[in-house]
């Protein structure tokens, strides 16, 4: 396999050529995934299987699909643009779980599946049937995966969640926001997509258990507990300082550095700002920014000595950097300070990322072309991997597969898909 550098990659890493991979096998080639999920958390996790190479089969209802096709529609009876975020790389086919029928044609995918996943409201799935048990019973090769707001046992578990009930009951937003601030809800949807990257890193080690074992598993992530898994360090604060993690605005949650704050650049737009941080474990970051600012005259200053006592006067240390910032914009700020071994980042806004030739060239931004829609920038999948390539895909329109998926995985003909849809079952 030829390979190139990526612009800025070290020798040893190389980027894989995209042609050599088109008919390579992806990783996840031949693993059959039955996706019933909706909105953001559960479509966040099969969209991760299909851009490992998964073939994922959105079950849904014949009259509209999952509610996420219509929510923030801009267009009536036009997928939503978050709705096509969220299922790239899938097929769509329609199955009326409320039908007999519909009910005896999903039995019958699941036969043929490796993956069961679902992320509908409390207690909706077992009374469609659906249950780990009922389909576990069908196929006990089976992964069934389960996301919910609440864990099994917990005494919210029957309680509905979204993205924001995940953040406020599993901590973040209590350590997010400016000290003598309300909580304030993080702009990334973590409660959704980082619930959803969790369950995708179960179905994963599953999978590969079930090499060995022969026997699929049942997975259950709450979304409230991947939210404690987010929050780790906010519990090392809590151990140091002997009470729950406070709110620190831009310092870092354990409170032991300074810089460790976003400022102000020449500009002053509303994302003209850098974020600086030096390291809590010596004084070398710190040393460095004196000397690109031209402030060595501090090094030796003992407010300034230790990671801590420049935490203690991190008033002081924002008014030693602050002017060289205010008359440089970010970019030269965080390229300056970056090419002299200082963590700095600039605050890049969604629309110079998605413009950013760079990101463009490593696909972490691409273009799909919607059978709609038309042509539409989306961000790609972030994970890069040698020897397996996944070009990205639009979202499907509802039903597209109904005759490929039907056809290929239960043998349905033309005729019998016909009269499946006659009698109201897809």
């Amino acid at each position: 396999m030829s390979a190139r550098r990526w612009p800025g990659d070290s020798p040893e890493i190389a980027r894989p050529d995209k042609q050599a991979n088109q008919d390579a096998k992806p990783a996840l080639a031949g693993v059959k995934v039955l996706d019933l999920t909706h909105f953001e958390a559960g479509t966040s996790a099969t969209e991760t299987l299909a851009w490992l190479g998964a073939d994922v089969v959105k079950v849904e209802r014949p009259d509209g699909g999952e509610q996420g096709r219509g929510a923030s529609a801009d267009i009536p009876g036009v997928d939503s643009y978050y709705f096509m975020l969220l299922n790239a790389n899938k097929r769509s086919v329609t199955c009326n779980l409320k039908s007999e029928q519909g009910r005896e044609i999903l039995r019958e995918m699941i036969a043929k599946a490796d993956v069961f996943i679902e992320n509908f409201g409390p207690g909706v799935i077992e009374r469609l049937g659906f249950g780990y048990d009922e389909v576990s019973g069908i196929n006990p090769g089976i992964i069934y995966a389960q996301i919910k707001g609440f864990a099994p046992g917990s005494p919210y578990e029957s309680f509905p969640s979204f993205d924001m009930i995940g953040q406020a009951t599993g901590g973040v937003m209590s350590v997010t926001g400016e000290a003598d601030g309300r909580p304030i809800k993080p702009g990334p949807t973590l409660g959704d997509t980082g619930t959803g990257l969790h369950c995708a890193i179960g179905i994963l080690a599953a999978l590969y258990q079930r090499r060995a074992t022969g026997r699929g598993q049942h997975i259950h992530v709450a979304m409230q507990d991947a939210m404690v898994n987010y929050c780790r360090i906010a519990y090392a604060a809590q151990a140091l300082y002997g009470k729950a993690a406070e709110r620190m605005g831009n310092q870092v949650v354990l409170g032991t550095t300074a810089p460790s704050e976003i400022y102000a650049c020449k500009g002053g737009g509303p994302n003209d700002y850098c974020y600086i941080y030096s390291t809590r474990a010596n004084n070398s970051h710190w040393e460095r920014i004196l000397k690109v600012i031209g402030r060595e005259d501090l090094l030796d200053d003992p407010r300034f000595a230790t990671p801590q006592s420049r935490c203690d006067h991190f008033d002081e240390v924002d008014e030693v950097i602050k002017p060289w910032i205010a008359e440089r914009d970010k970019r030269e700020v965080m390229e300056t300070l970056g090419r002299a071994g200082i963590p700095a980042g600039a605050v890049f806004d969604t629309m110079e990322l998605s413009q950013d030739p760079n990101m463009r060239e490593r696909e972490i931004f691409v273009t799909v072309q919607h059978p709609v829609r038309g042509a539409f920038t989306m961000p790609g999948w972030p994970v890069k991997m040698s020897a397996s390539y996944v070009p990205i895909t639009a979202a499907p329109l509802l039903g597209a597969d109904n005759e490929d998926v039907y056809g290929a995985w239960l043998n349905y003909t033309p005729d019998r898909l016909a009269a499946l849809k006659a009698e109201e079952a897809i």
